[in-house]
């Protein structure tokens, strides 16, 4: 399989993930930013933006101040914005129609459709009524890639190509929701353990859409040391570091026998597992919550450059 291949069907799926776990963050925002007054609100929307990486160039547009409409207009649509879910969906579309022979009919025009639908929406700027509809039709549509991929895809290197895209962006986005909870969304120490950490801990899980299977789980009670356990190390949670990584290293060893070699990424990946498989929720809230996911984050990113480099994606 020719590099160039390999780079658009990894690029895919992870804009595709990417555009997903964006709105479901808008989404958590949104639902804190309704609770609270003008002031907190505003602060729960910098803490979405922050989160994205996008403070830098919203503040160059904006300045510093946040309020709802600009946010989420700005992250779904903004022209200015290179990190905006249309453009996520564009460049989605985009990698889909450079692979068209290498994926199926069904897909293509999964992602096809996406893109016409979500361009027709953000044609014009969305108001806290359209908001709802439109993170809806952004996920849906996602779902919608991602079973037609599933049941109709051949399990063979473009397959997990996709998979490797998809998990790697799905991992960076738990552990920077994670890694964001107390450095910006608590305003201080003292709010540890109150009314408004509960809460924010159920924006956390409703961002990766755990709040169900966590209760389900906890019968229901809100415990940080638990929430971070439960999105760090449950292997049966599909949103969780654990869970992301098993499916890594699945897709990695399958390319492995179909190229009949392991390379280097195999050894990151390897080192990484082991690290986290040795851990205990107790071992990293000790040496640091921000330490522990500051380091996943850049691992996980020496790894994303490390499977472009050994399968030779820019040649």
């Amino acid at each position: 399989m020719l590099g160039r291949s390999a780079n658009g069907i990894f690029w895919l799926f992870r804009y595709l993930e990417r555009a997903e776990n964006t709105v479901r963050l808008l989404d958590a925002g949104f639902r804190m930013a309704l609770t609270r007054n003008s002031n907190d609100a505003s602060d729960e929307w910098r803490s979405v933006i922050i989160t994205l990486g996008l403070q830098a160039g919203f503040e160059a547009r904006f300045g510093r101040e946040y309020g709802g409409a600009q946010v989420f207009n700005y992250v779904l649509r903004d022209k200015e914005n290179p990190g905006s879910v249309l453009r996520m969906i564009e460049g989605a579309r985009t990698n889909a129609r450079m692979v068209r022979t290498g994926i199926t009919r069904e897909v293509w025009q999964a992602v096809n459709e996406s893109w016409m639908k979500l361009r027709d929406m953000l044609a014009r700027p969305v108001n806290e009524v359209r908001l709802g509809s439109v993170l809806d039709t952004v996920r849906l549509q996602a779902t919608q890639v991602r079973g037609a991929m599933e049941g109709t895809m051949l399990r063979n290197e473009i397959y997990n190509f996709a998979r490797l895209g998809t998990f790697i962006e799905r991992a960076d986005n738990t552990a920077r929701i994670l890694d964001v909870k107390y450095y910006v969304l608590l305003p201080s120490l003292s709010y540890v353990g109150s009314s408004l950490d509960n809460v924010q801990w159920d924006t956390v899980l409703r961002s990766v859409a755990g709040e169900r299977a966590y209760r389900w789980l906890h019968a229901g009670r809100l415990d940080a040391r638990g929430i971070a356990e439960f999105l760090i190390l449950d292997q049966r949670f599909p949103r969780s570091l654990a869970f992301c990584y098993n499916k890594l290293r699945s897709n990695l060893a399958h390319l492995a026998r179909e190229y009949g070699d392991k390379v280097a990424s195999h050894d990151l990946l390897r080192e990484a597992d082991a690290r986290m498989h040795a851990q205990t929720i107790d071992a990293i809230i000790d040496q640091g919550l921000h330490q522990f996911i500051g380091t996943f984050i850049a691992g996980n990113a020496r790894l994303a450059q490390q499977i472009q480099r050994d399968y030779r994606f820019i040649e």
